[in-house]
């Protein structure tokens, strides 16, 4: 047998060591150790951490890379955030979006990120930023899988074209069904919101992905409505609840009650680690709440939570590089979640978790799975969360698209070692 690609020596996230894979027409056609067989492509891993590319499930394309545009953003709220966005809109050009936005595709690529959930504001009667990302989604199809939420950024009732540019953005193909239902005039009309969504949801037979009470109001308790039109339309995990702040902020006595209809609904839920705690408890002296989701209790009731990235220089956010893991190290410090079991559990809320919220078909390290794989400079996950390593290799399709070079340092100390390797450093035992 031959191959057109063979990674030789894989450290595997189940903790499988010295593991050759093989791949063969764009999928992955063996998974054993010592493979014999010739191969057009050989990456020899050298027992590094061989996983499933990164997964984005919350992103915002069309406001990445805006930073300072037309000004910064001075309290850093995401109020101000959310007008500065209402400023630059106007202001906006299709090819400035689209260049902006494959410019972070080739950042996300370089960083083994392989598919995003973007949402795209459509409250722009234009519909620019929706035509531009539609026309970078096919783009970048080839490397990148980009999935698009229709998302009405000024409320659905609050705007008055919302309603109507979304129908119109769905027609043009956008994939989610988006809302914001914490930003509507009232909490009446952001329930209402929920329900008019979750309906159309229902009727195009699309997912839906609400941000939901991304605020410290402990009474922002929309994800009830969420959970329960969910249930009522039979929606499951094609319905995801985004950021869920506010459950940071609600008494213990509410939240035991509504956990237990979360799990039952089977959404999904997505915490965004970096812009959560740097966007809440702005308003707080100290105490300062972080303003994350309760990620351990939703986990011990079986739902399924994923991590995003949110933003990447943008109105909300100035900083980020399109790391997920960066995304992960940043939860576990967050929560706090710095048990092991958890630490290995953020690896798999930036890969196989978004991956099956997103519903990747092919996705995963098994044979039959696409050939779409990231080398890590990392012995397994925890270490990968640690120290968010090289991603020596990142392979599309069973071609490497993406290299980076170890990272080692030369040392010129008496008595000590010529080099350094930073993924040396396993706890003596592993």
């Amino acid at each position: 047998m031959s191959f057109d690609l063979l990674i030789r020596g894989a450290n595997l996230p189940d903790g499988q060591r010295d593991i050759d894979i093989g791949a063969k027409d764009g999928r992955i056609v063996a998974i054993e150790p010592d493979i014999q067989a010739e191969a057009g492509t050989i990456v020899d891993a050298r027992g590094r951490l061989v996983t499933p590319p990164f997964v984005d499930a919350h992103f915002h394309m069309d406001a990445t890379l805006s930073l300072g545009l037309p000004r910064m953003n001075v309290s850093g709220t995401l109020l101000e955030g959310i007008a500065l966005w209402g400023e630059l809109k106007p202001l906006l050009t299709h090819e400035a979006v689209a260049e902006r936005a494959l410019r972070y595709c080739d950042l996300a690529v370089s960083q083994g990120l392989l598919a995003v959930r973007s949402h795209v504001d459509i409250c722009d009667d234009r519909l620019l930023a929706v035509e531009a990302l539609i026309e970078v989604r096919n783009q970048v199809r080839p490397y990148l899988d980009l999935q698009l939420v229709a998302f009405p950024q000024d409320g659905y009732f609050r705007s008055p074209t919302a309603a109507n540019n979304l129908e119109r953005a769905l027609d043009l193909g956008v994939d989610v069904v988006g809302g914001i239902p914490h930003f509507e005039r009232t909490m009446a009309d952001g329930a209402a919101s929920v329900t008019a969504l979750c309906e159309i949801a229902a009727r195009r037979g699309l997912p839906i992905d609400l941000h939901c009470d991304e605020s410290d109001d402990p009474m922002s308790r929309h994800v009830e409505t969420l959970v329960r039109e969910a249930t009522r339309l039979g929606l499951g995990a094609r319905a995801t609840g985004s950021h869920l702040t506010s459950m940071h902020s609600m008494d213990n006595y509410y939240v035991s009650k509504l956990l237990p209809l979360i799990a039952e609904s089977a959404i999904n839920v997505v915490a965004n680690p970096l812009i959560n705690i740097t966007l809440q408890g702005r308003h707080d002296t100290y105490p300062r709440r972080r303003g994350m989701t309760r990620i351990p209790e939703l986990r011990a009731h079986g739902v399924r939570v994923a991590l995003g990235q949110d933003c990447v220089m943008d109105p909300w956010y100035g900083l980020g590089q399109a790391d997920m893991l960066d995304v992960a190290h940043m939860a576990v410090h967050a929560q706090p979640m710095t048990g092991r079991e958890a630490i290995a559990w953020s690896f798999e809320a930036v890969t196989k978790l978004p991956a099956e919220v997103m519903g990747l078909e092919g996705y995963g390290l098994e044979v039959g799975a696409n050939a779409d794989l990231v080398v890590l400079q990392a012995v397994d996950p925890i270490e990968a969360v640690r120290m968010r390593p090289a991603r020596l290799a990142v392979i599309r399709r069973g071609k490497v698209i993406a290299r980076t070079p170890a990272r080692r340092t030369e040392l010129a100390l008496e008595g000590r070692p010529a080099s350094l390797d930073p993924a040396s450093y396993a706890p003596a035992g592993r």
